[in-house]
C-alpha cells in the first residue's frame, strides 16, 4: 500500500514543533479534534492509552484515518507500543504501510532502536520516548541512532521506577539535563518534556513548560488541547528577549567580537540570538 502523500516534510517539521498532542487511538472521533487543535503535531496512542483487546481496532482506526483526506495536512505521530509487548510487531507492520512518523515507547536499547528503524523502512522519522533509567542512561547512543529525529521524556513512567514522583522537579532534573545534553552532543533538536497530568489548569502546564524551557528542553508532550495555549506561551521568546536577539543581530559585523550594553558578543552568542529569532511565533508572550 503506498503511504500518504505528504504537503510537508514530517521530520523536519516534527524538530521545531513545541507540542505534541495525545489522542488515543480507539477514540476516532477525537482525531479530527486533534487535528484541528493549534498543536503542532498529534500523537495517536496505540499504547497507553488503549486496552489490550482494543488495540487491533485502534491500530484499524488509525490506519483509516491517516489515510483519508482528513489527515493530509496533519502532521501526526503514531505511537506504537513497545518491545517485548503482544502488539508490538503489528504496530510496526502497520506504521510502516502508513508511512508517517513513528514514537516508540519505553527507547533504551540503541540495537534494537535501529532494528525498529530498519522495519519502518528505514526512511520514517521516529522519535524515541524515553521513560526508563536505561534509557536515560544510554540516551546519547539513542540519539545517534540514524533515524531517531528527536527524543521525548517519558517523565509519568520513569517518576514511578525511580519511586519519586512525577511532579517533583528536583528528583526529574538529572535525567531532564541529561536527555538535553544527549540531543546536543548528537545534533538533534532539543527534547520534547514530558506531561502535565493536571488537565485543566493551565497556570501548572506554563510553569513547568517554562522550567522545561529553562533547563533547554524546546517542547512538551500534551494530554488535553486546552494545554496546548499554555506550551506554546511559555516556549515563545519574551518581548524582551526578542529585543536583545534583535540588537545582538544587527550589532554582529563579519564575526567580529563586538560590545553591547557592556557585555561581549560573539558568534555563540549571535547563534542564540539567531536561535530565539527563528523561534518566534506571534503572538509573543508577554514579560
Amino acid at each position: 500500500m503506498t503511504p500518504t502523500p505528504r504537503v510537508r516534510d514530517d521530520a523536519a517539521f516534527l524538530t521545531t514543533a513545541r507540542s505534541l498532542l495525545f489522542v488515543p487511538g480507539d477514540r476516532p472521533d477525537r482525531f479530527a479534534k486533534a487535528g484541528a487543535s493549534d498543536a503542532d503535531a498529534i500523537v495517536l496512542d496505540l499504547e497507553d492509552a488503549v486496552a489490550p483487546d482494543a488495540k487491533p481496532q485502534a491500530r484499524e482506526h488509525v490506519g483509516g484515518w491517516l489515510r483519508g483526506h482528513a489527515a493530509a495536512h496533519v502532521t501526526a505521530v503514531v505511537r506504537i507500543n513497545a518491545a517485548g509487548t503482544d502488539a508490538h510487531e503489528d504496530d510496526v507492520a502497520a506504521a510502516r504501510r502508513l508511512g508517517r512518523p513513528v514514537m516508540l515507547p519505553k527507547a533504551e536499547d540503541p540495537a534494537h532502536i535501529t532494528r525498529v528503524v530498519r522495519e519502518l523502512g528505514g526512511t520514517v522519522p521516529l522519535v524515541a520516548l524515553i521513560e526508563t533509567a536505561a534509557g536515560v542512561l544510554r540516551a546519547p547512543e539513542i540519539c545517534a541512532v540514524p533515524g531517531v529525529v528527536r527524543i521525548a521524556f517519558g517523565s509519568v513512567d520513569l517518576a514511578a521506577q525511580l519511586g519519586v514522583a512525577h511532579t517533583d522537579r528536583e528528583a526529574m532534573r538529572h535525567a531532564r539535563a541529561t536527555l538535553v545534553l544527549a540531543s546536543a552532543a548528537a545534533g538533534l533538536a532539543p527534547p520534547v518534556d514530558g506531561v502535565t497530568t493536571a488537565v485543566d489548569d493551565p497556570d501548572a502546564v506554563r510553569s513547568d513548560a517554562a522550567y522545561a524551557r529553562r533547563l533547554g528542553l524546546a517542547g512538551k508532550l500534551c494530554v488535553h488541547p486546552r494545554q496546548v495555549p499554555a506550551v506554546h506561551e511559555a516556549f515563545a521568546p519574551t518581548r524582551e528577549e526578542l529585543r536583545w536577539a534583535r540588537e545582538v543581530v544587527a550589532s554582529a559585523s563579519d564575526g567580529a567580537v563586538t560590545v553591547l550594553d557592556g557585555a561581549m558578543v560573539d558568534k555563540p552568542v549571535v547563534d542564540r540570538a539567531r536561535r530565539l529569532l527563528a523561534a518566534a511565533d506571534p503572538p509573543v508572550q508577554s514579560t
